[in-house]
């Protein structure tokens, strides 16, 4: 069974059919050949009540935040700031890409959207002053995939929403391992830069008055995070109340900056439509493959498949990664987690972990296919702000900080409570 739906679910990829209908077609496929009950009986249901839960309107909510910060400039004022601050370490300007990039996670939830948002900003300014285009490239499509680590990701909304694992648990354990990405991925690009001066250009430094004076754009931004996140653990709001607090802030941001328009507030609800559209079909149509997985006995045939190969779960949790990640070469990463969730989850609970830690590894792993090919989505955004130069040069561009989050993964696995200190902290 294992086997025909993983060559199933490649096959039908490779036929550029969307995401989401390939998961209803996989689910169709186990109800026909692989299990002895009629299961599609059981579709209306399982969309209706899939669709019918409260704590997915916050994914449209977050994705609308993003959409009004990008489109009402105040993401080019946030680029400007932190380069005024940020610029005088070795590899200048490009760590502004990684800070924006972080800055940005805190508040869109969405990777591709983060990447696209920096990368339409600073690519003008790497040509200008004469970056070399593979760093340059590779740190913001890099630093665009916190936007799924970094809380509000809605990847970690769908992730406790598919495993019924808490959200707000997920999103405290999440900011560490994100803000330590970030960390490493200035670090990296520093040791990169002083080995190889010339990739890095050139350090600036600006007056005092003008570094304090450029605060007033990064404020906002701090606050909007905050309020967000501290209504949410101060149990003010839930995660989806939260979010609809953070869209009033985000247009408040982009009123007080001059940025709001009717062509502004149209183009942004048009955004959010298309981009929650997709995300419900993916959700909906892992549900029903979920429910037939489940019924088809997959998740049994996987337990005893493992347990004949005699694995400490140490050795099956390596084993787990090296299966993301050689996945995650070929499958859109929204996707990529919601086909696995139903068949490893279970086997990574039952052999003790935790699941909220274990999502957090996921998601490293997830962001790492972001940037890898041939499918890194952050790549593609990257090559398409540019308007020039070859492909390979994102690519490689990426490798060092692929390297940096393959370290943070080993880093998860070795000390669990990078990821469980914070939920369990605040717990208590």
């Amino acid at each position: 069974m294992i086997v025909s739906i993983s060559v199933g679910l490649l096959a039908l990829l490779s036929l550029s059919i969307p995401v989401g209908i390939v998961l209803f077609l996989l689910g169709f496929g186990v109800d026909l050949f692989l299990s002895p009950f009629p299961l599609i009986r059981g579709l209306g249901n399982m969309v209706w009540s899939t669709s019918d839960n409260a704590t997915l309107i916050a994914i449209p909510f977050f994705v609308l935040l993003g959409e009004v910060l990008v489109r009402s400039g105040v993401a080019a004022r946030t680029y400007a700031a932190l380069d005024r601050w940020i610029s005088w370490l070795p590899g200048g300007l490009i760590h502004a890409n990684v800070a924006t990039a972080t800055m940005f996670s805190a508040t869109s939830g969405s990777s591709v959207a983060t990447a696209a948002t920096v990368a339409t900003v600073a690519m003008p300014q790497a040509e200008k002053l004469g970056y070399d285009p593979r760093l340059f490239s590779g740190a913001i499509a890099a630093g665009g995939t916190l936007g799924i680590m970094i809380p509000p990701s809605i990847n970690l909304i769908v992730y406790g929403f598919l495993t019924q694992t808490s959200i707000p648990q997920l999103f405290l354990a999440g900011l560490v391992p994100g803000i330590g990405l970030a960390v490493g991925f200035i670090v990296i690009t520093a040791i990169i830069c002083m080995i190889r001066p010339e990739l890095g250009g050139e350090r600036r430094v600006f007056p005092l008055a003008e570094m304090m004076s450029a605060l007033v754009n990064l404020i906002p931004i701090i606050l909007l995070f905050t309020v967000i996140i501290g209504t949410i653990y101060k149990g003010w709001a839930t995660p989806t109340e939260a979010a609809a607090v953070g869209v009033a802030g985000a247009f408040v941001i982009a009123a007080v900056f001059g940025g709001v328009s009717l062509a502004m507030v149209t183009e942004s609800i048009l955004g959010t439509v298309k981009i929650t559209s997709m995300i419900m079909l993916v959700v909906l149509g892992a549900s029903f493959l979920n429910f037939t997985l489940a019924s088809a006995g997959l998740g049994n045939e996987l337990r005893v498949f493992l347990d004949g190969l005699g694995l400490s779960p140490l050795m099956t949790i390596l084993v787990i990664v090296g299966i993301y990640i050689v996945l995650g070469f070929f499958i859109e990463t929204l996707s990529l987690m919601v086909v696995t969730i139903p068949i490893i989850v279970p086997l990574v609970v039952q052999m003790g972990y935790d699941p909220i830690w274990f999502g957090i590894l996921m998601i490293v792993l997830i962001e790492m296919a972001l940037i890898t090919p041939p499918v890194g989505l952050n790549l593609y955004v990257v090559q398409g702000a540019r308007k020039g130069g070859k492909m390979s040069e994102v690519m490689l561009g990426a490798i060092p900080y692929v390297i940096a989050m393959l370290l943070m993964a080993m880093a998860l696995i070795a000390f669990p409570q990078i990821a469980l200190y914070l939920p369990g902290a605040v717990q208590n």
